[in-house]
């Protein structure tokens, strides 16, 4: 079993063999074992200390030697903003799940992108993809340069093999994989399939919380980063690929890359288990608003304005007086792409299920369906439970594009907007 270390942006220190880690110094002359110094950085050399991440990895060959004569491969149906493949007409997109392949696909190839915003090659934005995995890699390895990688499975467990150490994860789990960052995907069980989040702005960190204090929400010690294992693989015919610019590149070595064997720094990856947030909200009257549900955010350059945030809808309990309870109609500044990972969600109880996703983008006005604005209306206002419920947004500041692949997927609900056409005057 994984072994963990606990909380969020400490910086750890770990070894999978004793007496690894140099003392007092990051860059030893003679590095114990006889391993290579190598640091990696997550953020500029001036960056300021409270947002400076960066990790010294004591590995058996420094990434130098992973890389070989690259060349670029098919990325699938991988993309990358800026897309333009496809122009839908403006309105509220839905989709029913994709399902499983029947034919073997690793990671790799299981990569479908729905979305795409902002610019990659100016790390601004983010891409909303699905992944569909029915096998493991092996002896293949991968790293994104273009972004950090926020794994939210809805079906099957899935290990991630690290250069910092092992992540199982399942659903009501989500995994980080930061930028850079060596790993390859392995199933635990049965196929996997789950919504990833491709940030290409800055690093994943925890909301402020403001006026709600110093507790609740995402807790950092509930966040669990790996400890130190290793492969020691030689001799063996391996694939790396690499995702940078956009494409993908794909070099072969005769070894893992998978062989830190020891590491100390802030910047690494990690898992989180969305059943410990703590969710705060209204105990009298009225909503707060949804952005109360952020797990994580990557900010951008204006304060308060999100490169992306990712926004959970957990258990919780409604106890508002005279209030209507469900989500709001709005219209948003910000594009929402929305998954379900079980249960149901409140303001679509019916059309969205467990690996359906949608699409609001800014200033797309949406809000609860007919059959959830009847039956909230005239709900009898006692205290209700939402339980057995997972929703979540990946919400950016930028318009997302829908891939020409998606725009074209069988699964794609032509009825949607059919879901408020019942709603009636009421104006007396």
């Amino acid at each position: 079993m994984p072994e963990y270390m606990s909380g969020f942006g400490n910086s750890f220190e770990t070894e999978a063999l004793p007496d690894t880690l140099p003392v007092g110094r990051n860059s030893p002359q003679r590095v114990a074992h006889g391993l290579y110094a190598e640091q990696l950085s997550g953020s500029p050399f001036t960056a300021p200390r409270a947002s400076n991440e960066r990790s010294w990895l004591y590995r058996i060959r420094p990434s130098v030697l992973h890389s070989g004569r690259f060349e670029r491969v098919d990325a699938g149906l991988w993309r990358s903003a800026p897309e333009s493949e496809t122009h839908l007409p403006l309105g509220q997109l839905r989709w029913d799940p994709v399902p499983l392949p029947d034919t073997a696909q690793s990671f790799l190839d299981g990569v479908v992108t729905v979305t795409t915003a902002g610019d990659v090659s100016t790390h601004n934005g983010m891409a909303s993809h699905l992944y569909l995995i029915t096998e493991s890699m092996v002896d293949d390895y991968f790293y994104n340069a273009d972004g950090e990688l926020l794994f939210v499975p809805e079906q099957g467990n899935v290990r991630f093999w690290t250069e910092f150490g092992v992540i199982d994860t399942e659903p009501g789990e989500i995994a980080v994989i930061p930028r850079g960052v060596k790993f390859r995907v392995e199933l635990l069980g049965g196929p996997a399939r789950g919504y990833l989040c491709e940030n290409y702005g800055g690093a994943f960190t925890l909301p402020e919380r403001g006026p709600i204090g110093a507790n609740c929400l995402a807790n950092p010690r509930d966040f669990l980063t790996p400890v130190a294992a290793y492969e020691d693989r030689d001799g063996m015919a391996s694939r790396l690929t690499v995702k940078w610019g956009g494409a993908l590149w794909r070099t072969e070595l005769a070894h893992s890359p998978l062989d830190v064997v020891a590491w100390h720094g802030n910047y690494a990856p990690y898992k989180y288990d969305l059943r410990r947030y703590s969710p705060v909200g209204p105990l009298l009257f009225d909503h707060a608003d949804p952005s109360i549900f952020t797990v994580l955010t990557s900010p951008s350059e204006t304060p308060g304005t999100a490169n992306v945030d990712f926004v959970i809808f957990p258990d919780r309990w409604l106890v508002a007086e005279d209030t209507f309870r469900p989500p709001w109609y709005h219209m948003n500044v910000m594009s929402e792409f929305m998954g379900l990972v079980y249960g149901a969600y409140d303001a679509k109880p019916h059309g969205f299920v467990p690996g359906g996703f949608s699409l609001h983008n800014s200033m797309t006005p949406h809000g609860p369906d007919l059959e959830a604005f009847e039956g909230a209306s005239a709900a009898d206002l006692t205290p209700q439970r939402l339980q057995g419920t997972l929703a979540f947004m990946f919400e950016t500041r930028y318009p997302q594009r829908v891939s020409a692949h998606a725009a074209a997927m069988p699964g794609l609900q032509q009825d949607y907007a059919d879901c408020w056409s019942g709603l009636r005057r009421h104006f007396r």
